[in-house]
C-alpha cells in the first residue's frame, strides 16, 4: 500500500513537471525597457519637473506658516487672549491649508498621479502590447518581470529576452 502511494506520487510530480517542462518562460526587464526609452524619459522628465514645482511651492507655503508661528511666539506675551487665539487660529488654519494642498499634489489620488498616468501609462501600454505580440510571435507561455518586484531571486541569463523586445521594438 505504502509503495503505491509512493509510486502515485511520483507519477504525479513527474506528469506535473512535463507540464511545467513544456512551456516557454522568459524574462524580460520592463524598466530597463521603459529607461531606453527617449518617450519615456522625457515623460519622467516632465513628471519630475512637474514634482519639484509643487515640492518647492509647498515649501514656500510652510515657510510662510512657520514665520508666522516665530512672530507669534515673539509678540504672544504683548497680545491679549482674544488677538492670541485669533493668530493661534491663522496659524492652524495656513497650516491645515498647505496640508491640503500637499494631500491634493502628492496623495494617492493627486495630480501626480494623475500626472504620471496621462504622461507615463500610454508608453507603458504600448510597451505591454509589444510585449504581448512578441509572445504570441514567439509562442511563449509565461513571461516573468525580471526588472519588477516579483520576488524573483535569480535567473539564468539564457532567458532574459530584454534585448530581443528591445529589437523588436526598434530601441538601442
Amino acid at each position: 500500500m505504502k509503495m503505491k502511494r509512493i509510486l502515485l506520487s511520483l507519477s504525479i510530480a513527474l506528469l506535473s513537471f512535463s507540464i511545467v517542462a513544456a512551456q516557454k518562460i522568459v524574462l524580460i526587464d520592463v524598466t530597463k525597457i521603459l529607461e531606453s526609452m527617449e518617450e519615456y524619459q522625457l515623460a519622467q522628465s516632465q513628471v519630475d519637473d512637474y514634482a519639484a514645482t509643487w515640492q518647492q511651492e509647498i515649501s514656500q507655503q510652510m515657510d510662510e506658516v512657520k514665520s508666522l508661528y516665530n512672530k507669534y511666539q515673539a509678540e504672544q506675551v504683548l497680545l491679549s487672549d482674544d488677538q492670541r487665539k485669533a493668530r493661534e487660529d491663522e496659524i492652524i488654519s495656513k497650516e491645515d491649508a498647505v496640508r491640503q494642498l500637499q494631500k491634493r499634489r502628492f496623495g494617492p489620488d493627486g495630480d501626480l498621479f494623475t500626472k504620471r498616468q496621462e504622461l507615463v501609462s500610454p508608453i507603458q501600454d504600448k510597451v505591454y502590447s509589444a510585449m504581448e505580440a512578441y509572445a504570441s510571435e514567439k509562442s511563449i507561455d509565461i513571461i516573468f518581470d525580471k526588472g519588477g518586484s516579483a520576488g524573483l531571486l535569480f535567473a539564468n541569463p539564457e532567458f532574459d529576452k530584454t534585448e530581443d523586445l528591445k529589437k523588436n521594438m526598434g530601441i538601442k
